[in-house]
This record gives C-alpha cells, structure tokens and sequence, in this order.
C-alpha cells in the first residue's frame, strides 16, 4: 500500500482515502475478486485506476457508455496517466496512439464496451490483461432498468483469460441484483463491500405538481450561476422545458435520444465545458454523466422506482459540495408508472416486484417524517432524521383521516366510479359546475360534505389514497374507482392515518432555497470567478470537460488559501505532479492577480 498512497499524491493530488477506499484498493492490490457497492460520488473509479498503476501490464476497464469513457481517459491523461478507448467515435489518430501504447507496453488502462469487447477477442488474447474492472456493474442484471446484454458475456471472457481478477464496481444494487451479478461475472464468491447508501451532502425535496413549470423556473432561478439536471419523462418535455427556461434567462439545453447526434454530442460538451449550464434531459442523459459539480437535480416527473430516483439524484453533488433535488409528482405520473409496468412485457412475478419498487418511491413522496430515514430505510440502512431534507425542514403532521376517507370513497361510488378527480372534488366541495348539475350530483348526500378542506387539500388526500392502493385509476378514461382493501375504511372498522394537507397558500417552499453559497468573503468569489474563467480556456482549448482540468472543489481551495508557489499549490487537494507542471504557472498568476 506504500506505492498506492505515494501514487494517490503524485498522480491524483489526494492526500488521504475517502471512507472505504483504501479496503478496496488493498484488497485488490491483494490479488481478490471484489464487489464493491459505493454512492455515486464516492470514488469507485480511482478503486481500480490505482491498482492499475501498481500493476504490471493492463487492466481492461467495461464501461457502458462512450461519453463515460472518454472523460475517464481525459482525466487520466491530464493526469499523466497513460489510458485509452477503444470506441466507435475514435478517429484513425486516436486508434494509431492507443495501438501504439499498448505495443510498447506503456498503457495502463483500456476502456472498452462489452459490445465491442464481444467483438474482439484477438486483441485481447495478445493483451496482458492483469484484471476486468467492470464499470456500473449493474447493468448485468436482466430486470434492471440499465441492462445490457453483452455484459453477459463478461462472465466468458473472464474465463477466456484465464481466470483473470475481476473487479466491479456499482452505485446501485439491491441484494437481488447483487446476487445477479455475483452469478453472471464471477468463478466464486467475491470479496463484497457494501458502503452506505446515504449522500448527506444533497438535500432531499418533493413537491405535488401545481403548474411544474413555474415550480421549476422558481427553483432554478434561485440557484443562477449555477449547473443543474432535469429530468423529464419524454423527448417533448426537454425541449418545452428547455425553451421554457431559455426564455427566463437561463443558459438551457436539450438532451434525449431523438436528437440530432451531433447538436446532442454539442450540448453534452457544454454542459462538461461550461459552467452554469441546465440540461433539461430524459434518461438517456443517465450514466455518461461525470460533472462532480451539478449543483441540482429536478425531476419534472416521477421517476420510474427508488433505485431510479437515487441513481438520478446521485449525478448531483459528486464533488462532496452542498447540493439540491426537487422531484415532482402527480396523480398523472402514478397512472403513467403503473401503465408502463403493467403494459410491460415481463413475467407477472417481475411486474408484482416493480409495483413493488414504484410503490416504495411513492411512499418516499408521500411520507410525513425524514426522507432519508425513508429513502434509506429501502435499502435496509437505518438512520435518525438528517435535519437536511424538506420534511425535517418543515415537518408534516399525520391526522386521522378515516372520516376523510370515507367521504373520498363514498364520492367515487355514489358518482358510478366513472368520473375523475377534479369532478369528485368539486362534489365534495359542493361547487356547483355545469357537468355536476347535469348529472344531478348536487342532490348526492356527499356534495358539499368536505368543506373543510380546500380543493388543493383534497387532491393531496385523494393522491394518498391512490398511492396507497385504496383507490384505483383507470388508464383510458382516468375514472376513480374504489379498492377492496378501501372497504373496511368505509365501514369504519379500520382506522387510517394520513399526511395532513397543507393548503397551497400555506405551503412553505422549503426546497425553493438556496444552496450555500461556497465562499463568504466578496474578494474569494471573485478569485474563484477568475479560476473558473482560467480552466474554461483550458478546456475549451483541448477539448476536454472543465472538471477534468481541475474540480470545482480545488478551485475553491485555491481561492480560500491562496498559494503564491509551486510547492504551496502542490499542497491543494486535486493537485497532482503532471497538472502542477501543466497549469501551476498560469493559475499561480491568476491568483498573484487578485
């Protein structure tokens, strides 16, 4: 371990491990097969980078995505590290250079997807291989929402090299998927370690959708200067939302598989190049995403289950630094999940699995206690309330809501079952409408009976109830039907506790806040400005992202210390030999400067 921790200075400008990193690394170095279950942000690359560079020969890396890759080996390189990929977008040049790396023996690291790895097995019996690093790991797993079929074959090919050591790596992963991917890619039982889910440093936020759009242009106004993800259900709603957002003034961007390669290719590189860039993205803008400083993520719709939301959130914040989430969530989003699943093509035990997962998420937006404690109650980690997500900010009370209930309930039946909310609401407030005078819902016993909440009020009770299986919506005309398990709330032999519905004028927007500000002193900001400036002209000049010049993190450190030599500034965390000789002079001056 001496030569990695002298490596993790020199090389990578880190003067300590991260909590979990140094067992791994040992325990690689050590020659074992490992699994290694880390939060995103934790530092699961430099677990395989650093035993690489120990070792004699290669080590092959399976990563999913070129993007991905290619920024993996641009920071390898700024580094001083000699990496390379092998992927479709390589021109002749870039082919001829890791050829000709890997002839004289001189690459340490080769990325590679398992599609073009199937596609390759003359190269790879020719290599040194001393071990598979495989990347996002999960994505092994036939039911996961990221599977790749030729990670299959990972299994293969380790066998084809002899029993090479195998380590993977993964953010996300259930023991279900941990026992997939112990079955698929290795010989025998691997060495396991199981970090903590918990991300402390992003603050946890949902909201009920009421106009999403102002909610979101709120939410990123509060938040200039600043990068962000938001996510979006279709390929539609980026580009509303872009445009939307582009209009009040923030420097917004698309991104979804329907684009245009090359302007999606464009937009990808600014949002890595640029500072204060919002990528309003679907999912396709998922693990290829490698910018420690995405200060927020949002997402305009629910996502699809828990290990969804947490793998989605987990691209904010990768640099440690205070980070924000905001997930909004209707009735329309529910019905929308629960269509997709049970329109789905999988076996019926697999589809009462991914109700289940949705369901969990649902809990998660509805719940009345810490977030957190929810979030990782999931995955079987017990934690006391975080004071650092919108419910411990602002708690929500639980009530007695079976008389409640029972009026909701009621209200669908005696209407037929064939109406949808804002109808059934409007009963229950006795508002009389034109449709509701037509159909004589007005002489109903349960018009008028809930006045004592406000509309708002009763769609957030009617949402719970939904969520919670007392009620069902129908997919083609979104008719509100009563649950047999709703039926011993309306004979008032079950008593049902519900979150209290805070009225819309009253609700305090505790997400709406903004994230700390990362330098208190006026003249600090400024410095930090200029760095910026300083590593946007680099890595505009080579084409690379800016984090991969230095991170938001070292900047910050510069700005708050103010180094004026070479050696002071080889003391900033993220300053590794190779970058001091590249860029010490240059930021040294900006820093003389100011």
């Amino acid at each position: 371990m001496q030569q990695a921790r002298h490596l993790l200075k020199t090389v990578f400008g880190h003067d300590s491990f991260r909590p979990g990193q140094e067992e791994i690394v040992a325990s690689v170095l050590a020659g074992e097969d490992v699994l290694a279950i880390m939060p995103t942000g934790g530092g699961k690359s430099l677990c395989y980078q650093l035993p690489a560079l120990c070792k004699e020969g290669v080590t092959l890396v399976v990563s999913p995505l070129v993007a991905l890759m290619n920024d993996q080996v641009a920071q390898l390189r700024q580094s001083g590290v000699e990496a390379g990929a092998l992927t479709s977008n390589n021109d002749a040049a870039e082919n001829e250079r890791v050829f000709s790396a890997l002839d004289n023996d001189s690459l340490k690291l080769l990325y590679m997807a398992p599609e073009r790895i199937a596609t390759s097995p003359g190269l790879l019996n020719r290599l040194k291989i001393n071990m598979l690093a495989v990347d996002e790991a999960h994505c092994v797993s036939q039911w996961g929402h990221d599977f790749r079929p030729d990670y299959l074959e990972i299994g293969r090919l380790r066998e084809a090299l002899g029993g090479v050591q195998i380590a993977a790596f993964t953010a996300t992963a259930d023991e279900e998927t941990r026992s997939e991917i112990i079955s698929k890619l290795f010989a025998a039982e691997p060495r396991q370690f199981l970090r903590g889910f918990d991300r402390p440093n992003l603050f946890l936020a949902f909201e009920p959708k009421n106009n999403p759009k102002r909610q979101i242009s709120e939410f990123v106004a509060a938040r200039a200067e600043q990068s962000g993800i938001i996510y979006c259900s279709s390929r539609r709603k980026t580009e509303d939302m872009a445009e939307h957002l582009r209009g009040r003034g923030v420097n917004a961007l698309a991104y979804h598989a329907g684009m245009d390669a090359a302007q999606r290719h464009i937009n990808q590189a600014r949002f890595s190049q640029e500072d204060a860039v919002v990528m309003a993205a679907t999912i396709a803008f998922g693990m290829g995403v490698d910018k420690p400083d995405v200060r927020f993520v949002v997402h305009a719709d629910l996502p699809k289950t828990m290990e969804s939301y947490y793998q989605e959130i987990g691209r904010a914040g990768r640099d440690g630094l205070p980070a924000d989430t905001l997930c909004l969530y209707g009735v329309e989003d529910i019905k929308l999940r629960r269509r997709q699943i049970d329109e789905g093509e999988a076996p019926e035990a697999r589809k009462r699995a991914d109700h289940q997962r949705f369901n969990a998420l649902l809990t998660l937006a509805e719940a009345a206690l810490c977030r957190r404690q929810t979030l990782l109650g999931y995955f079987d980690e017990i934690a006391l309330p975080c004071g650092h997500c919108d419910l411990c900010k602002n708690p929500r009370q639980l009530f007695d809501a079976s008389e409640a209930a029972q009026k909701a309930l009621s209200a669908m039946l005696r209407t037929g079952q064939i109406y949808g909310l804002e109808h059934l609401v409007s009963v229950l407030v006795g508002e009389e409408t034109s449709r509701i005078t037509e159909q004589r819902h007005n002489l109903l016993p349960t018009f008028g009976v809930g006045t004592e909440f406000d509309k708002s009020q009763w769609r957030s009770i009617f949402r719970q109830l939904y969520a919670a299986g007392y009620a069902n919506v129908t997919i083609a005309q979104g008719s509100w039907q009563v649950c047999e398990k709703a039926r011993p709330v309306l004979r008032g032999e079950m008593k049902l506790d519900l979150r209290f519905p805070e009225k819309q004028a009253e609700r305090k927007r505790s997400s709406a806040r903004t994230a700390p500000i990362e330098l208190s002193d006026a003249g600090d900001q400024e410095l930090l400005k200029a760095l910026k400036t300083c590593r946007t002209d680099f890595a505009q000049s080579q084409n690379v992202p800016a984090y991969v010049i230095f991170p938001d993190r070292t900047l910050i450190e510069m700005a708050q210390s103010r180094p004026g030599t070479m050696a002071g500034l080889m003391q900033i965390n993220g300053v590794g030999a190779k970058k001091l000789e590249r860029y010490g002079n240059a930021f040294l001056r900006v820093i003389s400067n100011h």
